[in-house]
């Protein structure tokens, strides 16, 4: 009997997704008799070659993690559409951008300049950048493009199911892999992880306030965290209320807050915004002053409500506006 054939690869993001599949332990021997892993090139010797040799949809799917801000991630992304009959975006990266597009604050030149210009360990008196064409002795040599923005993989192409967190738990996964094999994934576009609040599932729910309403927000490393207690009750930033289940609450589990890499619930538009609504929800402030006191102690709010899901937020990326005598050059 034909093994349905699998790909895995990895766009811009840790590399923790391609770490999950390998803590399947003992599960991924089971996952190899059901499946042909026919390219991972992080953990095998897959060429491009090998995937461009197979035939149009020829892979039973195509599981693909990290954000595209390549022109390379770009062009294996389309390469893996065609030759797949399913792609899953496979993290949180791959399906809202992840923490890479926390790069979408600021302009690709502003990033390059500073990695290539700026740090101290730098010695580039040249002042090089990298560009995708340069003509040596030797000949020419290309590297990939650096694209504008960061985007979410389903910005880019196709995705038939959606695999969240970072990384995406082991049992997920192997619920994911078994289920392709056993024709039994429901309808393409499927989010593969329970539909409901992370609190469902929380160790810490049956301890939550009836009226829950926080005085003052903390952070972990400013208080000694009640390993019993619901974390928001605490005043810390818990973003378990607006965050999609599956994970078990691992981080809740390990006395740590919810940041919210599994992402959003399928009722919810944009994630930072149901979580930054979440919070509003809870506070109790008097007065504007005090509101404002409050809202100052949640530092970085972007990093915080946008950490996985800037690219993939109705607010995709900030906008630099024009300098003064640009705007005086181009107006009427």
């Amino acid at each position: 009997m034909t093994k349905p054939k699998i790909a895995f690869y990895w766009c811009a993001s840790c590399g923790g997704c391609e770490e999950a599949v390998v803590d399947l332990g003992e599960g991924l021997l089971t996952v190899v008799e059901l499946v042909e892993v026919a390219f991972w090139p992080v953990a095998l010797d897959f060429k491009r070659e090998d995937v461009e040799a197979l035939e149009d949809g020829e892979l039973a799917a195509a599981f693909i993690n990290g954000a595209v801000r390549t022109s390379e991630q770009e062009e294996m992304a389309r390469l893996l559409r065609r030759k797949s009959a399913a792609v899953v975006a496979f993290g949180s990266c791959a399906i809202l951008g992840g923490v890479p597009g926390l790069a979408n604050l600021y302009e690709g030149r502003d990033i390059l300049d500073l990695v290539y210009h700026q740090v101290p360990s730098v010695d580039n008196g040249d002042g090089t950048l990298p560009a995708p064409e340069s003509r040596v002795a030797e000949g020419e040599l290309t590297l990939p493009a650096f694209d504008a923005t960061v985007r979410t993989l389903d910005q880019v192409i196709g995705v038939d199911y959606y695999l969240p967190g970072c990384p995406p738990p082991a049992g997920l996964i192997a619920s994911a892999v078994t289920a392709l094999v056993e024709g039994k994934l429901p309808a393409r576009g499927a989010v593969l992880a329970p539909d409901v609040a992370l609190c469902s599932e929380c160790p810490r729910a049956a301890t939550k306030p009836d009226k829950l309403l926080v005085r003052a927000f903390r952070r972990p490393h400013q208080m000694l965290i009640d390993p019993e207690l619901c974390l928001l009750a605490q005043g810390l930033v818990c973003l378990g209320p607006a965050t999609r289940a599956g994970c078990a609450a691992a981080c809740p589990g390990g006395n740590m807050p919810c940041t919210g890499c599994m992402g959003p619930t399928s009722s919810v538009v944009d994630y930072g915004a149901k979580a930054l609504s979440a919070m509003a929800s809870l506070l109790d402030a008097d007065g504007e002053d005090e509101v404002a006191a409050r809202v100052a102690e949640i530092v970085d709010p972007v990093g915080t409500f946008y950490r996985y899901s800037l690219p993939a937020s109705l607010l995709h990326r900030r906008v630099r506006p024009a300098a003064r005598d640009e705007k005086e050059e181009v107006a009427p």
